[in-house]
């Protein structure tokens, strides 16, 4: 049609010599373009606006959701594929269900991002083929455009969205095969997403862990991406101080009242988290257990804030909060049990002459051991 009726498209019946899942339109003339990207947009007037103004390396999926056979079609003519379809949410979706089918084929995809138009017809008129040819040169990866369409659905001032994003990108980050490629995407989605990089590549690696259960060590990256003084923190004494930290955020004062008794501040190893326990314990005796105040008294320490969203978000299967801190109640008194025994067998092994202090440090040894086979 060439008003403002609908339907916009009438397409041809299928029959034996057309059949539209199987062709793309404007290919004729694609395919003998001087350019090594194919543009696939989604309706035949995109084509035909582009191909007027001098842009002929572009095809159209005939009105159809792309399918695989147009897919093979364009992997025949060009590794580099290039989607421009509508910005609307029909779009979107169709861009999706085409990135699948042509990263299965081994494209290189890009998308084309349009924010002043709705289609490529309309942007090419408005702005010409100049705007238009910078869009081509900065369409972006698969990984960068389901970023997006991830992010238009979330708030991330919203911890639990947060939360969700981090998740996610971590799933979408953990595909990409080459290690340079993913540390790339990581620090682009870092820095314009404000999420830190130690956050994501926590994620990948708990991702990587579950998948590889038996493995007593995860990927090196976060290590190497975290502070120094920190870069060889044994990995069951972090998880450790991670889970308490989650536990006191669940809010139970319960909770706070039975490890307070037990751990202060300086009972934790990483410095990170003495100041995050530190403020939790401030927060828990001014009566503040609710978790978005809590955090708002984080609100100026972004790397804080991205510790605990990680924190947050994994999953320490705790499935009874009471035995979970009698368990780590009792492995902070063994390790204190431990360090002291240590303690003293050296001043045993260096005191000669005091029978007095020797007496008074074996009496402690033979109760530490006591003590010690008391706790399960």
């Amino acid at each position: 049609m060439l008003d403002n009726s609908l339907p916009k498209y009438i397409n041809s019946a299928e029959n034996l010599v057309y059949s539209k899942a199987r062709n793309l339109y404007g290919l004729n003339i694609a395919k003998n373009s001087k350019s090594e990207k194919l543009i696939i947009v989604e309706g035949y007037m995109d084509v035909v606006s582009l191909h007027q103004r001098g842009i002929e390396n572009v095809v159209a999926s005939c009105g159809t959701s792309l399918t695989e056979a147009q897919g093979r079609l364009l992997r025949k003519y060009s590794q580099k594929v290039i989607i421009s379809y509508d910005s609307d949410t029909a779009g979107q979706a169709a861009t999706l269900r085409g990135l699948e089918i042509l990263t299965n084929l081994g494209c290189d995809i890009r998308i084309l991002q349009m924010e002043e138009a709705k289609d490529p017809d309309e942007y090419v008129i408005k702005y010409g083929n100049g705007r238009f040819n910078r869009l081509i040169d900065n369409a972006i990866s698969l990984i960068e455009f389901k970023v997006k369409v991830l992010k238009k659905d979330l708030n991330l001032d919203n911890v639990n969205d947060k939360i969700k994003f981090l998740n996610e990108i971590a799933k979408l980050v953990k595909t990409v095969d080459n290690r340079m490629e993913q540390e790339i995407y990581i620090d682009k989605i870092s820095r314009e997403y404000n999420v830190s990089k130690e956050a994501i590549y926590a994620e990948i690696n708990k991702l990587n862990y579950s998948k590889n259960q038996g493995k007593k060590t995860l990927e090196s990256n976060y290590r190497n991406a975290v502070i120094k003084k920190d870069e060889f923190f044994p990995k069951a004494l972090e998880k450790r101080e991670n889970m308490i930290i989650g536990l006191l955020l669940d809010g139970k004062d319960d909770v706070y009242e039975q490890i307070k008794e037990i751990l202060l501040p300086d009972d934790f190893k990483k410095e990170q988290n003495k100041k995050i326990i530190k403020k939790l314990y401030e927060e828990f005796e001014k009566g503040n257990s609710n978790i978005n105040n809590i955090l708002q008294a984080f609100n100026e320490d972004e790397e804080i804030i991205n510790i605990l969203t990680g924190i947050m978000a994994d999953d320490y299967e705790i499935k009874d909060d009471k035995k979970a801190i009698e368990d780590l109640i009792n492995n902070y008194n063994k390790e204190k049990l431990m360090l002291r025994k240590k303690e003293i067998i050296d001043c045993l092994n260096n005191e000669k002459t005091d029978n007095e202090k020797i007496a008074k440090l074996e009496k402690e040894l033979h109760n530490i051991i006591i003590k010690l086979a008391e706790i399960k």
